[in-house]
């Protein structure tokens, strides 16, 4: 039996799992922080990747590698890791979540003509979160660090050239590639012009890996595999083919699908990233997701478990009440100064479990217009992939199928994104046109009943569009459909 590895580095932990690279069973699995230097804070947007090491090490004990023949990686996507023209390290590497970009990513948009021009050239409308905004950022606020910079990495690229014992080629995979801001998935191809536009100069690219191409082998004679991204591992690890789409329900909403083309929206409502097998995942955000169920838990003297039991003793509708859960603004729809609001206040209707009932309806409601903007783009959808914690409470499970109008399936928590890394490592291993077979991980499909319950659903949906449209008369006719 052949054993294969995948490691996941994300913002706060390394996660390793070793599998059977002909089923995918996990045989083994380990985990451990990223170390937080002494005086530091958890929540640092900046880091050592050195750090990640130590982490990739821990995780590692026990002998979980004994007898793996080849590991894929997974990392936190839209990181940046600038190297000099010797390889040496010039600054901490920024993280996805660094806020300081945000000036930056608007500068770049203007300076190539808006929206639809950063559409045209990559697929996608640069967020601060990208990697080119970071390069902005730095030439604007680091010059000195900015002109130092011959060559950027991806956390999953600097932790694959480590493994690799850091040859002189560098790679990465079109999936991570994808969420730099100056690789194009529709081109396949680097835009050098808009490194030069966010740093002033150039940069040394990595090699573009196809999805069952090696990276090379270690020293000790092990295949590293491609790697990829966070989201596009997860997507792996899940077995997501043509027509499933995934819902993430963190502080924000994360919603993409599978589809064979990449999506070109000129709107930037849709960002056009690849995912790690030579298909494509359009990619939608909400900004308000779980925060508004912990939120109103907050308010109703409750925490998630008790707000999900109180939205059960309520019903369909939770009695006229509306609640727009725009409470960070709006990314899907377009409404970044928009606000909470909550209507259709009556007297019966002025109850703990109606708000709570309001509060997971509104919220699964806007997810619900995001796949539909997905839809409006030519995605097929077929079904649901909910993740998260918040996806996993009881009421949320019974009024996702209603609203979405789609089965939802529920996988068991785990590792998936370290999971679908050693997918990859076990396609590269076997090096077959198509990645392996292996055991979907545990889950439970929810349905609604076609007639009855979907029209329940369809009924809670007018209502909410209703207000929405009512309150935010701004909103376009593509943004209503």
């Amino acid at each position: 039996m052949a054993i294969v590895a995948g490691i996941d580095s994300s913002t706060t932990r390394t996660r390793i799992v070793a599998c059977d690279a002909e089923t995918g069973a996990v045989l083994r699995d380990g985990k451990a922080p990223h170390p937080t230097p002494e005086g530091g804070d958890p929540r640092a947007t900046e880091i050592d990747p050195q750090l990640w090491l130590h982490s990739l090490g821990e995780a590692a004990t026990g002998g979980l590698l004994e007898g793996v023949r080849a590991i894929g990686v997974s990392a936190q996507q839209h990181g940046l890791i600038g190297l000099d023209a010797g390889g040496v390290l010039v600054r901490p590497a920024l993280l996805w979540n660094d806020p300081r970009s945000a000036g930056a990513a608007a500068q770049l948009i203007d300076a190539l003509g808006g929206p639809e021009a950063w559409v045209r050239a990559i697929g996608s409308v640069p967020a601060p979160t990208y990697t080119v905004a970071k390069l902005r950022w730095l030439a604007e606020h680091e010059p000195a660090s900015a002109k130092r910079i011959a060559e950027v990495l991806l956390p999953h690229d600097w932790l694959v050239w480590q493994l690799l014992g850091h040859p002189k080629r560098r790679t990465t995979d079109r999936g991570d590639a994808s969420g730099t801001g100056y690789w194009s998935p529709v081109s396949g191809e680097y835009r050098q012009d808009l490194i030069e536009l966010a740093l002033g100069h150039q940069l040394r690219v990595p090699d573009v890996l196809g999805p069952a191409e090696p990276a090379g082998h270690t020293p000790e004679g092990l295949l590293i595999s491609a790697g990829t991204g966070d989201n596009m591992a997860a997507a792996l690890g899940l077995g997501l083919q043509p027509g499933d789409a995934v819902v993430s329900l963190g502080g924000n909403g994360t919603i993409f699908a599978v589809h064979d083309q990449a999506v070109v929206d000129v709107t930037g409502a849709v960002s056009s990233f690849a995912d790690a097998t030579g298909r494509h995942l359009p990619m939608v955000g909400t900004l308000n997701a779980a925060q508004v169920l912990r939120s109103t838990a907050g308010l109703l003297g409750t925490d998630l478990t008790g707000l999900s039991e109180l939205a059960l003793r309520s019903t369909a509708g939770s009695y006229g009440l509306v609640l727009l859960p725009y409470l960070d603004g709006e990314r899907t729809p377009k409404l970044p100064a928009a606000a909470g609001t909550l209507t259709g206040l009556r007297a019966e209707s002025m109850a703990p479990q109606h708000l709570a009932r309001a509060a997971v309806e509104g919220m699964l409601c806007n997810v619900a217009d995001a796949l539909d903007v997905l839809r409006g783009h030519g995605v097929q959808l077929r079904r649901v992939f909910l993740l998260g914690a918040v996806g996993r409470l009881p009421a949320v499970k019974e009024i996702a199928p209603l609203l979405f109008g789609l089965p939802v399936v529920i996988p068991a928590a785990g590792d998936h994104a370290a999971r679908g890394a050693a997918r990859q490592a076990a396609w590269a291993l076997a090096g077959t046109p198509e990645p392996p077979e292996w055991e979907l991980p545990d889950a439970v499909t929810l349905v609604a009943d076609q007639e009855h319950d979907l029209a329940i659903g369809d009924a809670v949906r007018q209502q909410y569009r209703t207000v929405r449209d009512q309150i935010h008369p701004e909103l376009t006719e593509e943004q209503k459909a």
